[in-house]
């Protein structure tokens, strides 16, 4: 069986299914000018103009991206989605890392551009025996939590099905309240559905250990912003380090750009030279199981919405 692919990503697409010696036509469509073309699967970022129109007519959307929280219910009436799911850990871990480090050891702040009033002392702190949150404990948390093990950091977790057990050097925590209560730092890895929207309440932060580190690199939704604002300007909240904000983009004149205790990023921390490849390779394994008949990796489920 030859499979018809549209492919609105680019020529690597096509390059990478032509190596691989595929039993696949290749279709590159103009996303702008789609026609009247059909096919069996559809690769393309779902904010594509014609991304609606196009997966009407496949039996399987394969998508570049992870979160399906924005897509139209009506994508997953009669057709398979897939995601690529967990393939920008190593990039999202090493960013939370980055954040966290920030935050111990006061970057920037310690460089220099005058003397300071005292040489070879600094109030900064340390990572290792700091307790670090994980709301969510999928590719993208697990790849964290190894990270912050090897800093010899405590790290405690909740995930949605604790029955399916946590692992190596993580914690499962009672419940949201419990883990929020011991977290110096805090890392919002959870998916977005309706269940996870606002998660991140002044309920919850009425719990939080004082002087909390929230980072969010899931979805803005997941965070009220003005709980969380009440809680910055309080103490209870030391900083937020924030890759994903509700809207994005953020608007110009946003309390969230100038607040001095937010550090705000453009969605950018799955960013790595090779997450496009990592990309491409996941979907041509995909094509392989599809044409074999056998189960594709990273398929969405619409009732968990993730």
């Amino acid at each position: 069986m030859t499979l018809r692919l549209l492919n609105l990503i680019g020529g690597a697409v096509s390059s990478a299914v032509a190596a691989a010696e595929l039993d696949v036509e290749v279709i590159d469509v103009d996303p702008k000018d789609p026609g009247d073309v059909t096919g069996d699967v559809l690769f393309c970022w779902s904010d594509s103009p014609s991304f609606a129109g196009l997966a009407a007519r496949v039996a399987w959307v394969h998508l570049p991206g992870t979160g399906v929280d924005r897509l139209d219910p009506a994508v997953f009436e009669g057709r398979i989605v897939t995601c690529s799911r967990g393939l920008s850990a190593i990039p999202i871990a090493e960013f939370v890392m980055g954040a966290i480090l920030a935050f111990e050891k006061r970057l920037p702040e310690v460089w220099l551009h005058e003397p300071p009033e005292r040489w070879n002392v600094a109030d900064l702190g340390e990572l290792a025996g700091r307790t670090v949150g994980l709301v969510g404990l999928g590719g993208i948390a697990a790849a964290i939590a190894r990270r912050l093990v090897a800093f010899d950091a405590r790290v405690r977790a909740v995930r949605r099905n604790p029955e399916r057990g946590g692992i190596e050097g993580v914690e499962l925590a009672a419940d949201l309240p419990d883990l929020v209560a011991t977290a110096d730092h805090l890392v919002i890895a959870a998916p977005s559905t309706a269940l996870t929207r606002h998660l991140v309440d002044a309920e919850l932060l009425s719990h939080v250990k004082p002087g909390l580190h929230l980072v969010n690199i899931a979805r803005g939704t997941l965070v009220d912003q003005d709980a969380l604002r009440a809680a910055l300007d309080d103490g209870r909240v030391a900083r937020a380090t924030l890759d994903a904000v509700d809207p994005e983009p953020l608007p110009a004149g946003h309390w969230l750009y100038s607040h001095p205790n937010v550090r705000v990023s453009a969605h950018v921390s799955w960013g790595s030279p090779r997450s496009f490849d990592r990309i491409v390779e996941q979907f041509v394994i995909n094509l392989r199981h599809r044409l074999a008949g056998e189960p594709l990796e990273g398929l969405v489920d619409p009732a968990e919405g993730y």
